[in-house]
């Protein structure tokens, strides 16, 4: 008779022996594109929570849950823009401290402080670092797959070039252009393309909610009623009666409006919502035909 025990002792010893899958690497970005950035680089190997996803939520007035902290706490690595953007998240990561946790801080990264423009994903560059950092950090708590984290990094590095080269080819046709904008959410590019911006105090102050001066709400006025900027950019996610009435007047004076937002849109990827408000301004600032 075929003796079955050595077999089924054979299968157990294998079943023993052969590694466990491991679990995937517990990531929280305080914004979803950082979290767009960790998914298209970590690919299955990472679990990533994105705090701030709601495209109606201001980002500014943001404030965290229980379910945040709770997150913190599991996180291995943490993504935060930082430049008191996410001040929240800031405060919760002291809040919680957790052994082995690491934290990336876009904005230290990058050599910003407080007081400078926060909308940092806005130039490609610091998109890049961060990208970086993190699979430095990834590496780091789970050096097993070192090697995959490096090809995505490369990927997701290639897949910037076509945004680079809009950006180029912008700065080419556009340098010196005058446009306004109601918040400096777009800031960063539009020094990359070279976009001459008015109204930046008025811009200011409406990103930290602060009410513009009458010389500064004037002069805005000014500048969509005399025609003197090409077009105007605005927060989409921000809905201030005041700004909305300056989009108004823009429209009714002919000026074409471009909406930007600060929170990466639905079943969007950072490259797809840059390059897409990149074309409505494209589209906005060229000579019709």
């Amino acid at each position: 008779m075929f003796n079955r025990i050595p077999l089924i002792a054979a299968v157990a010893v294998c079943a023993l022996s052969a590694p466990a899958f491991a679990d995937p690497v517990k990531v929280v970005a305080a914004e979803n594109f950082y979290g767009d950035l960790a998914r298209q680089i970590g690919g299955d190997h990472v679990a990533v929570t994105s705090i701030l996803s709601n495209p109606d939520d201001d980002p500014h007035l943001f404030e965290a849950s229980p379910e945040t902290a709770k997150a913190l706490s599991d996180a291995k690595v943490v993504i935060v823009n930082g430049v008191d953007y996410d001040p929240w998240m800031e405060k919760l990561l002291v809040a919680h401290p957790a052994p082995g946790r690491k934290e990336i801080v876009v904005g230290a990264l990058v050599g910003h402080k407080p007081g400078d423009n926060p909308h940092l994903w806005y130039d490609p560059a610091y998109v890049k670092a961060a990208a970086k950092a993190f699979v430095t950090a990834l590496a780091t708590v789970d050096p097993a797959n070192k090697a995959d984290y490096q090809q995505g990094l490369a990927k997701f590095d290639d897949s910037l070039k076509p945004l680079d080269e809009k950006i180029a080819a912008m700065k080419k046709s556009f340098a010196g252009q005058p446009v306004t904008a109601s918040e400096p959410v777009f800031g960063y590019q539009a020094g990359l393309i070279g976009l001459k911006v008015h109204d930046e105090k008025f811009a200011l102050a409406v990103m930290n909610n602060a009410e513009p001066t009458p010389s500064e709400v004037a002069g805005f006025e000014n500048d969509l009623k005399g025609h003197k900027v090409k077009a105007m950019l605005y927060n989409a996610q921000a809905s201030e009666p005041a700004v909305q009435r300056l989009v108004q007047m823009a429209k009714d004076n002919g000026i074409p409006v471009v909406g930007v937002s600060e929170t990466e849109p639905p079943n969007s990827t950072y490259q797809t919502w840059m390059l897409g408000q990149l074309d409505a301004l494209d589209k906005a600032l060229s000579p019709t035909q």
